[in-house]
């Protein structure tokens, strides 16, 4: 079975503003989606019929939100550990 994750980029009233791994932006209205989105949240859904998300199947993956930004803060730190520091100069 084929799935795939979807981050909540932002809550705006009764839409849910979601980010898939390939930065496409979908809107869906919140009652859709699992009790407890947040923004931040990652959901795993799988795809159904005709290749489409099956939204009915959505939940949330703590897992794969833990592992995302475990991931975040290693590139972060790399970042910082080359960082000359000081002013730039244009």
């Amino acid at each position: 079975m084929k799935y795939a994750f979807f981050a909540v980029d932002r809550l705006e009233r009764n839409i849910a503003v979601l980010v898939s791994d390939k930065g496409e932006t979908i809107e869906m209205p919140r009652v859709e989606l699992p009790e407890g989105l947040r923004e931040g949240a990652v959901m795993r859904v799988r795809f159904g019929a005709q290749n489409v998300p099956d939204w009915s199947s959505a939940v949330i993956d703590i897992e794969e939100e833990k592992r995302r930004l475990r991931e975040a803060k290693d590139i972060l730190d790399d970042m910082k550990r080359s960082d000359p520091g000081g002013d730039i100069t244009l």
